[in-house]
């Protein structure tokens, strides 16, 4: 279990809440293992289905809103000269701002919605100083699907997770044999060249 399944396991929707928000802030946390393990605990019965999406859209919301308005009142140079200590690539800004002028403001809503670009798309948004209500909308329109996507794909991992798990037994048994085929392998390797040396002596 990664360790934001063991916070997510002890904290539920507020852990869901704080990293969905820290995502959005240009810190790449993975949502789709956020989401998904919150999809996961709902099928258990431990978290609500409906809440965990609802909880990381607004999440998503208010994080990609901070993260407009550092684009917009802090500007580029802020984030090229202080994005590396939240390891925010010259990369990462670079791709997010491409989409921005490809798609205007339309980025917003599609870039919240592939992984490569969901977590940097609000600061183009904010050096473009694009009408806030107008992010606000496209922004939670475009995480509302992402995130029912993610959660609704580790419900049916859990509800499939015997059906799962049945299918991945072969492929276990066969890595045990690789691994045991491997080390014996390794071991007469390393015995021979010192059975030749013995040799020659």
């Amino acid at each position: 279990m990664s360790g934001l399944s063991v916070l997510i396991s002890h904290y539920g929707n507020t852990a869901i809440f704080l990293l969905m928000l820290i995502e959005s802030i240009c810190i790449p946390i993975p949502s789709e293992v956020i989401m998904s393990f919150g999809g996961f605990m709902a099928a258990q019965g431990t978290l609500n289905f409906w809440w965990v999406i609802v909880i990381g859209t607004v999440a998503n919301v208010l994080g990609g809103l901070i993260a407009y308005a550092i684009g917009r009142y802090g500007g580029r140079p802020l984030i090229l000269r202080y994005g590396r200590y939240v390891l925010l690539s010259p990369e990462h800004l670079q791709r997010a701002e491409t989409w921005f002028r490809r798609f205007g403001e339309l980025t917003v809503f599609f870039g919240r919605m592939v992984p490569a670009v969901r977590t940097f798309v609000s600061l183009p948004a904010g050096f473009a100083s694009m009408s806030v209500w107008r992010f606000l909308v496209f922004s939670a329109l475009g995480s509302l699907p992402w995130n029912f996507a993610m959660t609704y794909a580790g419900f049916q991992l859990h509800a499939h997770w015997d059906v799962i798990d049945e299918k991945l037994k072969p492929l276990t048994y066969a890595g045990a044999l690789i691994l045991v085929a491997a080390v014996v392998w390794f071991w007469f390797r390393r015995k021979k060249p010192q059975g030749r040396k013995n040799t020659m002596e």
